[in-house]
């Protein structure tokens, strides 16, 4: 591996779900976005592997600190990779279905919405997390 002037910047690994439940009463698929008040944006949970820890139990810690549910993870979707600060960020994504729990806010996440999918894409911040929503709502119309 180079060091020096001209090493390449370290990855920043990362996973989250796209976090998805059937509404009470409807049984009408919605999905959970979350506000961070730092960004100001509406995205899926997500967050930083710490050191050791596999994607997928990242991605089902950040559900649970972000948003205060327990999530069971589905099928894995699309890889974003977008750079921040002048690094390489790779995010990890999958299907995640919420089984229980309840939003808290803290200083991280102020706000959850679960919106039916074509309001949710209305309501993202970033297009690339459109993406997500789109394979979210494929996988689970063919399963």
């Amino acid at each position: 591996m180079p060091t020096g002037p001209h090493a390449l910047p370290k990855l920043i690994r990362a996973a989250g779900c796209v976090l998805w439940r059937r509404a009470p009463g409807t049984g009408a698929l919605e999905v959970c976005l979350v506000h961070r008040p730092r960004y100001d944006d509406w995205s899926h949970p997500k967050g930083k592997l710490k050191r050791g820890e596999s994607a997928e139990a990242a991605a089902v810690r950040e559900v649970g600190e972000e948003t205060g549910f327990a999530a069971e993870l589905g099928a894995e979707l699309p890889t974003l990779r977008y750079p921040v600060d002048g690094r390489p960020k790779q995010v990890r994504y999958w299907a995640a279905e919420a089984v229980s729990g309840a939003f808290v806010p803290s200083s991280e996440v102020d706000q959850v919405v679960w919106l039916a999918p074509a309001e949710a894409r209305t309501r993202i911040s970033h297009p690339r997390d459109r993406d997500l929503l789109d394979a979210l709502t494929q996988r689970l119309e063919h399963h």
